[in-house]
């Protein structure tokens, strides 16, 4: 029996399935053959914490693989040359990707175009030479991006950014940091936020622009990996901008409306972490219950117990609830509502729930659910990290509360 009532489209039951048979084929395969790469730290990072040569070797052949096979671009609009499947399906296809591929098969994240990472409906805006240079490789999975807004005084208060891009001639002169820029060590382009106008910042009236800055740019730097939890390496970069010469081209959307691409992103990025979240804590429940089926304890399986079994079921229902509000909000967006609430609440519960039921999971493996070969113990630190990424729970709870103090209290 289905657990949804409304199937989805077939062609985009036709896509999951795709994806499915894609990552079996061509993600997993690459983790069994390389296990040697990806159970030592040594040798996925260099000395300086950078991914390995032959780590982004397997990345670029994932990446242009799905991109030859149709799945790369195929939320990409169409008019920039993808399929334009919408919200629905970038949220079901990352929700499959993550299901079946858990943390351990982590090259999946290369399968799909992940809005800051790859070409995505922030290029509407880009000038006809931008798409040109920067867009036409991009679709092919040869190169890759990255999204600078945050920096070292401006996290969730994205406001505050003190970047600064400073006329000069019929370009501009662009001066500052980024910090917690994911994809950066690796990206070949960055869309960089920076104040173009003080008074209309100062006003919060605009004065921001997005402009696409290549990383090999005279003044570009990326200063250092930032190493999270014990790694010894990682995709979070601080960045340096000391007078990059940016160009008319590479202004990205209209000068000093730079925040509409950012709130386009930051709202995709949230889909993305909620569609995470389902499918990790999917993987997870369901590594717990084929354990608990084979794993004795006092004489008798432990999934007979109820003190084992019960947390898991609350957590299932917990991630069916999650499912349900993440195509929920997907067929919102995609029917042309900004759906700020409800996007703020699939964001919020999904991470915390996908959260509780890894750690619930762990709980069931007792201590092999700490080893590295159950990769529960990735899932829990990845998780963890969403709890901040794209607007912290509190941020979004202050969001939902403000949309419901303004007449919004239809749930």
């Amino acid at each position: 029996m289905p657990a949804i009532a409304v199937d989805l489209p077939d062609d985009l039951e036709a896509v999951r399935e795709g994806l499915a048979a894609f990552a079996e084929s061509e993600v997993i395969p690459r983790h069994e053959a390389n296990r040697d790469l990806f159970e030592n730290p040594r040798r996925l990072y260099d000395e300086n914490g950078l991914f390995s040569d032959r780590l982004l070797k397997l990345i670029t052949e994932v990446r242009t693989a799905s991109a030859d096979a149709g799945f790369y671009t195929m939320c990409v609009p169409e008019e920039l040359g993808g399929a334009g499947l919408g919200n629905l399906a970038y949220f079901v296809g990352w929700e499959q990707l993550y299901r079946q591929c858990g943390p351990m098969n982590w090259l999946m994240l290369y399968v799909l175009n992940h809005w800051a990472f790859g070409p995505s409906r922030l290029f509407e805006k880009a000038t006809v030479e931008a798409r040109e240079r920067v867009l036409a490789p991009m679709m092919t999975g040869k190169s890759s991006m990255c999204f600078g807004l945050s920096e070292p005084g401006a996290g969730s208060d994205a406001a505050a950014i003190t970047t600064k891009a400073v006329r000069d001639g019929d370009g501009w002169l662009l001066s500052g940091r980024k910090i917690w820029t994911t994809n950066a060590p690796i990206a070949d382009y960055c869309v960089v936020f920076a104040v173009t106008d003080q008074e209309l910042a100062r006003q919060k009236r605009g004065g921001i622009s997005a402009f696409i800055v290549p990383v090999d740019s005279p003044g570009f730097c990326v200063q250092r990996v930032i190493r999270m939890l014990g790694s010894i390496g990682g995709d979070e970069a601080e960045l340096a901008f000391d007078n990059v010469r940016v160009e008319p081209w590479q202004l990205l959307g209209d000068l000093n409306r730079g925040f509409d691409a950012a709130l386009y992103g930051v709202s995709l990025g949230r889909l993305y972490n909620s569609a995470r979240a389902v499918g990790t804590g999917r993987w997870a429940i369901e590594q717990a219950l084929d354990y608990a089926g084979l794993r004795k304890a006092f004489g008798k399986s432990i999934s007979e117990y109820q003190g084992v079994t019960f947390p898991l079921a609350e957590s299932a229902t917990e991630l069916h609830a999650a499912h349900l509000m993440g195509r929920n909000v997907a067929m919102l967006l995609d029917q042309g509502h900004s759906a700020v609430k409800e996007l703020s609440m699939t964001k919020v519960y999904s991470v915390q729930i996908g959260y509780k039921a890894v750690d619930r999971a762990m709980q069931t493996f007792g201590a092999m659910g700490f080893t590295n070969e159950v990769g529960l113990y990735h899932a829990w630190h990845a998780l963890r990290i969403v709890h901040v990424a794209d607007g912290t729970n509190e941020v979004l709870y202050r969001t939902i509360s403000q949309q419901m103090l303004k007449g919004d209290t239809d749930l």
